[in-house]
């Protein structure tokens, strides 16, 4: 399984931007499709975005698309996730997560997770 560490959440007005970043470990990385999920404070966990082993094809949230966007590294092994003009509704802990297909992201590796808080 890959170990996954994420960076760069913090603090940030609406209308503002972050950049998400998940290191993977392992020689398998460009093996496995790599996406975000985040998880407000009393809500669920939900899917944020993915992208393919070869990062050709990406798919978001209906809450996101527009806003974000999601790019890999192979050489680096990293994934990672811009996010411009957050709303308060953005903020949660966001997960990276990886697997080896699309259809069962969410039942693969997690990472630790990293805090994003957009203020009005």
């Amino acid at each position: 399984q890959a170990q996954l560490v994420e960076s760069g959440g913090g603090l940030v007005q609406a209308g503002g931007s972050l950049r998400l970043s998940c290191a993977a470990s392992g020689r398998t990385f460009r093996s496995y499709v790599m996406g975000w999920f985040r998880q407000a404070p009393g809500k669920e966990r939900e899917f944020v975005a993915a992208i393919s082993w070869s990062g050709g094809t990406t798919d978001y949230a209906d809450s996101v698309t527009g806003r974000f966007t999601i790019s890999r590294d192979n050489a680096k092994n990293t994934v990672d996730l811009q996010m411009n003009s957050l709303k308060p509704d953005d903020t949660a802990v966001y997960y990276c997560v990886a697997n080896v297909n699309r259809a069962t992201l969410h039942l693969g590796s997690w990472g630790q997770g990293t805090q994003v808080t957009v203020f009005s």
